[in-house]
């Protein structure tokens, strides 16, 4: 079963490759939802990006947008599928994982996206489903990681052509943490500029 597997995923690599931009959208759909590719999409984005610079923003957005709605479909799934086979799935981190994405919401759900591997982000997408993480605040989270990602990915193949992934390989972990600081900074300081400064509550009934 395994070596048929293997074998369709090359068939629908070579498939995505010659499709361009439709292609990394497939690719990144179903690596986020039901099948995995390893690095097969960030591959993907710089090949088409050195070959074409200027169509780099387009093959960008287009792996974001295929694994946002990929993340979306297994987030329905979990909704569905019930906290039995979350934990199946998640063993003894099924309680930590829980907690971080009930306590911490957008916030967690952005953190575990940016994270590198051998980070199990589908295991935190399976538990925003099962545990109810706000819609809104779970396809928020996705698309910046997301969209942060990718475009970084086009910015580095323009620039450094196929030496890029390497060079995201060797400093990936300094990479993510710069990024969720300055992710973690930007929305405190956006609670900060927004928070209530009338010292009373928001609340203005009677």
């Amino acid at each position: 079963m395994d070596s048929k597997l293997s074998v369709w995923k090359q068939k629908i690599i070579v498939f995505a490759g010659t499709l361009g931009a439709p292609g990394l959208f497939l690719i990144s759909f179903l690596d986020s939802s039901v099948l995995t590719f390893p690095v097969i999409n960030d591959l993907l984005l710089i090949e088409l990006s050195i070959q074409h610079p200027a169509r780099m923003p387009l093959y960008a957005f287009m792996a974001a947008l295929g694994s946002v709605l990929g993340c979306l479909l297994l987030y329905f799934i979990a909704r569905k599928g019930g906290e039995a086979f979350f934990r199946k799935r998640a063993g003894r981190r099924a309680n930590a994982i829980r907690h971080w994405v009930e306590q911490n919401g957008f916030g967690g759900m952005l953190v575990a996206a940016l994270l590198p591997p051998p980070t199990p982000f589908k295991i935190f997408v399976f538990a925003a489903g099962v545990f109810e993480v706000p819609l809104w605040s779970y396809i928020s989270a996705i698309s910046l990681a997301r969209l942060i990602r990718y475009f970084g990915v086009g910015f580095l193949a323009v620039k450094y052509g196929n030496d890029a992934l390497p060079l995201i390989g060797r400093h990936k972990l300094g990479v993510a943490l710069f990024l969720v600081a300055f992710v973690a900074i930007s929305y405190g300081a956006s609670r900060w500029i927004l928070r209530d400064r009338s010292g009373k509550p928001n609340d203005t009934h009677a």
